[in-house]
């Protein structure tokens, strides 16, 4: 975690805000209510955008504002503003006080603070000249068409954010955390005999550039966006119906997060509209299926030293040996439902108000060797990497498309499949779970979720996994 007295050199010394003063105001707000905070944000932002030899967009941003709470039972009285000034903290702050006002306040301790720190707190954008920057995705853009003739277009993307923030609370408590975010991606059209096909890859995590710019890391990213793209231009039309699927290790993790991960989030839980509603200490799946959350990974994407709402972060256990053990929680649903806060309390920027979110979500190792897994299976899909999908988490259902999938045959891997997609209700699907591989891995570090209009990043992870049934959408009965 940052240390004060350097945060204070980004909001204060730079604004005509006293520290003492801006203490005061919070004091005043949040008084009566049971919870609440000052989230001060200062951050910069680059991206870098390649298309066929040009740069077709370069842009660079700095943000800065504020957000007020003041939470009183369930309600939540939010104000918040892009100029740092005491009258626009005080302005605020007579909106929020309307919640909690005739109100006695049950007031929630604040949280533990911590020295830990996952990451560095160097400024990415300033660690790599904007020419080497342009240069970086020439070369990408070079080595791509001299790999292979059949690639038409190139599109690369580098980009990086630097973000400050401190929590003021009540009483006069405060933490700061700054978090740097890198991101590297490309994507490549292929053409043969009048078929075109595309990939597409990128990695990233909260470090400098130095680490995703070398050779070895960026021809990397290349070579399997190629790769994906040559293996598309063999696909064929993917069969529909109900068939075992094995999931490869890392990205097929968003099938988890997604279809599983929000159903454990407290506020769903708490209204009651979460399928995993009330089935704590209950098994929902399989045995060996063990879930957790972890926002302490070093340099990860999805990690935080601290919250949004100044909580550190941990690691949660949500399912362990197929029992339902926990959910995900931020202060405010923590303390509505008895428990404690796992330090999953995250906002997009000052403009939103903190909810519970996942970090970095995967399932743990099997004792499965993966070609064992394979083997298994006489006529099934193996789906290596997803796309875009949606998710009731009332119901559980949701539909996945994936962009790279084989056919199985006999306990190999087949053709590639074009035009699959994974339909099923996660609660249901996490109890068809029959093996589970040895070789987790996390994600390149590319994944972002959205919930209630919100953006953050996140990671995902997994092992080889065999589920035994599933609906495959294709288009070939």
């Amino acid at each position: 975690m940052t240390d004060i007295a350097e945060s204070d050199k980004l909001f204060f010394a730079r604004s005509e805000m006293d520290p003492t003063r801006v203490e005061k105001i919070v004091d005043d707000a949040l008084g009566s209510a049971d919870d609440g905070e000052l989230y001060l944000e200062y951050g910069q932002s680059e991206t870098l955008v390649l298309d066929d030899g040009q740069i077709k967009s370069a842009s660079y941003d700095t943000t800065q504002g504020f957000g007020l709470r003041a939470i009183s039972g369930e309600t939540t009285g939010y104000s918040h503003a892009s100029e740092l000034s005491e009258p626009a903290l005080e302005r605020a702050a007579h909106t929020v006080k309307a919640v909690s006002r005739g109100h006695g306040g049950d007031r929630a301790e604040g949280p533990i603070g911590t020295n830990r720190s996952l990451y560095t707190e160097k400024n990415p954008l300033t660690s790599l000249s904007f020419e080497k920057k342009v240069d970086l995705l020439g070369e990408m853009d070079a080595y791509a068409r001299a790999k292979d003739p059949r690639v038409q277009q190139v599109s690369a993307s580098l980009s990086g954010q630097w973000q400050a923030i401190q929590i003021i609370r009540l009483g006069g408590q405060r933490l700061a955390d700054i978090r740097p975010l890198v991101r590297l991606n490309v994507s490549i059209v292929v053409e043969q005999d009048g078929r075109m096909e595309n990939g597409s890859y990128g990695t990233g995590g909260r470090q400098e550039f130095a680490t995703f710019v070398t050779p070895d890391a960026w021809k990397g990213c290349v070579d399997e966006a190629l790769r994906q793209a040559l293996v598309n231009l063999e696909a064929i039309p993917a069969p529909a119906g109900e068939v075992p699927v094995v999931l490869g290790p890392g990205w097929p993790g968003i099938l988890l997060h997604e279809a599983i991960g929000h159903g454990l989030e407290g506020d769903f839980n708490r209204k009651g509209t979460s399928a995993f509603a009330g089935l704590m200490g209950q098994r929902v799946a399989s045995k060996g299926v063990t879930v957790v959350d972890d926002g302490v990974i070093d340099d990860r994407r999805g990690s935080l030293s601290i919250d949004d709402e100044g909580t550190p972060t941990q690691k949660t256990v949500l399912i362990e040996d197929g029992i339902l053990t926990g959910y995900l929680q931020d202060r405010m649903n923590a303390r509505l439902m008895g428990s404690k806060s796992t330090g999953n309390g995250r906002r997009q920027s000052y403009a939103h108000a903190p909810i519970p979110r996942m970090t970095n979500t995967y399932m743990l190792n099997g004792d499965k060797d993966p070609d064992e897994i394979m083997q298994s299976v006489k006529n099934g899909v193996y789906a290596v990497s997803f796309g875009g999908g949606q998710v009731d988490i009332t119901s559980g259902k949701f539909v996945f498309s994936c962009t790279e999938a084989y056919q199985i045959e006999d306990g190999k891997i087949g053709a590639p499949l074009k035009g699959a997609t994974l339909i099923g209700n996660g609660p249901d699907v996490l109890t068809k779970v029959s093996m589970i591989g040895n070789d987790m891995e996390l994600d390149p570090g590319i994944g972002t979720c959205g919930k209630e209009g919100q953006g953050v990043p996140v990671g995902v992870g997994q092992p080889t996994l065999l589920i035994d049934n599933i609906t495959v959408g294709g288009t070939v009965v």
